[in-house]
């Protein structure tokens, strides 16, 4: 089990009033939002829209992500019932990866955090640039 994380779900955590932001650390929505929302899970979840992947097919497809953080992260998908693994008995061993009726849901919710950003991204990389050229003038 991921260290942070609970077997067993506690929604003490979570009153009606803070449900949605909740920020202690065992918080279950917290948990959920931390590991949908890092960079690797998104990516996977995100190519696995419309059909399966092998394993390698992931690994070569998404830049800069090494085996050991592609299985922790599949592995960490299909605990959450968001990705399903198919090993078939085959040799060499054949292993499919594909989105759950739960990760499609969640994909679709993803594509509108994907369609903002496309939306807004001059807006943030020219914010950037005056934030970066501010902080590069020497404060006297």
């Amino acid at each position: 089990m991921e260290e942070g994380t609970s077997k067993e779900p506690s929604h003490s955590c979570c009153t009606e009033e803070a449900f949605q932001w909740d920020t202690r650390e065992d918080c279950d929505v917290r948990q959920i939002l931390d590991r949908i929302g890092d960079k690797w899970s998104l990516l996977v979840i995100a190519l696995l829209d419309d059909r399966s992947m092998r394993f390698t097919e992931l690994k070569r497809t998404i830049d800069g992500i090494s085996q050991r953080m592609l299985t922790v992260t599949l592995r960490q998908l299909e605990r959450d019932g968001l990705v399903l693994r198919t090993v078939y008995p085959v040799v060499p061993p054949r292993v499919d990866y594909e989105l759950t009726p739960l990760g499609v849901t969640l994909h679709d919710t993803i594509q509108s955090l994907v369609t903002w950003t496309e939306k807004h991204q001059t807006e943030i990389a020219t914010s950037r640039a005056r934030y970066d050229a501010a902080a590069a003038v020497p404060v006297v």
